[in-house]
């Protein structure tokens, strides 16, 4: 007989971990399985890696600068991948420890390591690496958080060479002498500032004729600039089509394209083309589950699959692909099934950030979202050159932008790239959350110096949307 459980978290990243935690603090007998690393992936391989390498990026870039602001450093500015690895890997420890610990120590909680398998509806079998059975559950509830893993794109002669993806890049100890990154979105760009200023060749391989095509242009063209300038190569309308090892270095790789020009050479190939849910392999047709299109599980508004007792939360429900989106999930099904909330995800409001230096930060509609809708709507930009912070800190690249219901007076969307934008968005996102018209925040005293400072004043600027 299956052992049974009131409810089982399969997965612990940034949802399932403080969900079951709540679940079993309800009263619950709840089970957690995780057939890998605990936190998921924005401790181990996503936001929490990245963002020490891009602290130890800017830290190296602002030291190249500090002449400019009257700040003598002897010596040339090198980086030790080592080090900066050793670094990054001391802070995952630390949230790995730390979530495992919190789930192993949690009363009602029980930990399973291994990979879970629907045997059926309400029934599951996990099995060890070797797909030895290990343990039969049962439950009432079921929350599914396996989150996503990196695009492989089926490149002829790919078995043949060494490549990359955001996970293993991060385990090197030498620096690429010529990084080669397929892919110009979120984590291609981030990727390739971090090593052009850890003191790469970087070239970035566009399979269209901008980057970031999710973003608006002029806010794609302003973060391409400031790569471009920091010594980034971007190569438009380029599709690989072919890899080979290099004939004369090991390891090395050869780039061949559908169009007909030359093969590049690289000594590091990193693939950034996307990322899939981790869906294929959790036996959802036993559970009487289907995938849609995006290989992501269908879900209501308040995330309820298809199948009663099965919920999905995070990455593989296509509703977000952010950690705090996940995080949000999470406290969605708390309020609902542990409080007796009536929360949706279908009213919250989209923020994320591109984590390149500056950061691109957007919250709601893009510009050409609004003008799809066709409604009648307000907009102002802004350049940070404007800004007293970003001056002072001689870091004036990017711009703000805002757009507004002309008959509602509330704020449809809003975008800043530029210093401390990611931190700044958080204004707009407040203010949109609470329904407030725009008012609200123009007439708001805000500190300076400061970036938020000037959110007022953009939003004098609006008029009319032609």
């Amino acid at each position: 007989m299956p052992q049974h459980f009131d409810a089982v978290v399969i997965g612990t990243g940034q949802g399932g971990s403080p969900l079951a935690v709540r679940l079993a603090q309800s009263g619950r007998q709840t089970a957690v399985i995780e057939r890998a690393a605990f936190g998921g992936t924005c401790v181990n391989v996503g936001c929490t890696p990245t963002k020490s390498y891009v602290a130890s990026a800017r830290t190296a870039h602002v030291a190249r600068h500090a002449a400019e602001l009257g700040v003598q450093v002897s010596g040339s500015i090198s980086v030790d991948l080592a080090a900066v690895k050793a670094r990054k890997d001391k802070i995952i420890g630390q949230s790995r420890d730390g979530v495992e610990k919190w789930l192993r120590s949690t009363e009602n909680v029980t930990v399973f390591n291994g990979h879970a398998r629907f045997t059926g509806a309400h029934t599951l079998a996990i099995s060890g690496p070797d797909s030895q059975l290990l343990n039969e559950l049962s439950a009432d509830e079921i929350f599914i958080n396996t989150g996503t893993r990196a695009i492989v794109p089926p490149l002829e002669g790919l078995e043949r060479i060494r490549y990359y993806t955001n996970s293993n890049l991060l385990e090197l100890t030498e620096l690429p002498s010529h990084l080669v990154i397929v892919g110009s979105s979120y984590i291609a760009l981030e990727f390739a500032q971090v090593f052009r200023r850890f003191g790469s060749r970087v070239t970035v391989l566009v399979r269209g004729e901008r980057v970031l095509t999710r973003e608006d242009a002029d806010f794609a063209d302003s973060v391409r600039k400031v790569l471009a300038r920091e010594g980034v190569e971007f190569r438009f309308g380029v599709q690989p089509s072919r890899v080979e090892p290099h004939p004369h270095h090991a390891n090395e790789v050869c780039i061949g394209f559908e169009q007909n020009m030359p093969a590049l050479e690289a000594s590091h190939l990193l693939l950034a083309t996307g990322r899939e849910p981790n869906t294929d392999d959790l036996g959802l047709a036993a559970a009487g589950l289907a995938l849609d299109k995006h290989g992501t599980i269908p879900v209501d508004g308040q995330l309820r699959t298809r199948v009663p007792g099965i919920w999905a939360i995070g990455d593989v429900n296509g509703r977000g692909a952010f950690t705090h989106t996940s995080y949000d999930d999470f406290q969605i099904v708390a309020a609902n099934l542990v409080d007796g909330g009536a929360r949706s995800v279908d009213t919250r409001i989209m923020a994320y950030a591109v984590f390149v230096d500056p950061p691109l930060a957007r919250v709601g509609m893009s510009e050409s979202e609004v003008r799809k809708t066709g409604r009648e709507a307000l907009i102002s930009t802004m350049p940070m050159s404007r800004v007293g912070r970003a001056r002072e800190r001689g870091e004036t690249d990017g711009f703000m932008k805002v757009m507004v219901d002309a008959q509602s007076k509330k704020i449809l969307g809003a975008a800043i790239h530029g210093i401390e934008g990611d931190e700044a968005i958080h204004t707009f996102i407040d203010i949109m959350t609470s329904g407030a018209p725009y008012p609200t925040l123009q007439y708001a005293m805000h500190v300076h110096p400061t970036i938020s400072e000037l959110v007022p004043t953009l939003l004098d600027g609006l008029k009319p949307m032609k």
